[in-house]
């Protein structure tokens, strides 16, 4: 894995989590890594067990140059789409930095430009680059803390199971006991109804 894309300056990787839940904020992650970083857990968090996440997370946050973690509810996410949704978060967590970065990189094919920093994106950027899986990690692991929270207040969703990702599990219980205030109301929660 690389560690970084473009020599000689101050580059922060990014990534999103919980783009395609039916509930909850998306999270975004924004990490500064030092040039010989490394991990040998450190890969795209969606490969990663929850206990290599969590061990990963603890590394990251006291070894980083810099990181920061931001969200966008899912009020907002309805009013202005979930891609639009996503880039914000990132870049509310760029903006969190307490070291400013010269240079991005973003995981994706999509991306908004920051004030006054390039940025390059790279489509499975997660698995490429150390300091986007590195936001993967923070991002999802973050993203998840939050939802197993909300699943003590919203129990009926099961969310410390399924994060809220559309599992048979959680659309079965939007359909039995309709749509929480988490739930992102402009995505399709339940399927359409079969006509025969």
């Amino acid at each position: 894995m690389k560690t970084i894309a473009k020599a000689n300056c101050i580059e922060a990787g990014c990534d999103e989590a919980g783009r395609g839940c039916l509930a909850g904020p998306v999270y975004a992650a924004a990490v500064i890594l030092a040039s010989d970083f490394s991990h040998p857990l450190l890969n795209d968090s969606k490969q990663m067990s929850k206990t290599h996440r969590t061990i990963l997370r603890t590394f990251i946050e006291q070894s980083a140059v810099a990181w920061a973690v931001a969200s966008v509810d899912a009020t907002e996410i309805d009013k202005i789409n979930i891609l639009n949704a996503s880039i914000l978060a990132m870049h509310k967590a760029i903006s969190l930095l307490p070291v400013k970065p010269e240079h991005l990189i973003i995981d994706g094919n999509r991306f908004k430009p920051y004030p006054e920093i390039p940025h390059i994106c790279f489509v499975k950027g997660d698995s490429i680059f150390a300091s986007i899986a590195a936001a993967s990690v923070l991002a999802k692991t973050h993203r998840d803390q939050y939802m197993e929270q909300q699943a003590h207040l919203f129990p009926l969703y099961q969310w410390d199971k399924n994060m809220g990702y559309p599992t048979q599990a959680h659309r079965q219980a939007i359909a039995q006991w309709g749509q929480s205030p988490l739930h992102r109301k402009s995505f399709k929660l339940l399927p359409e109804p079969q006509l025969f």
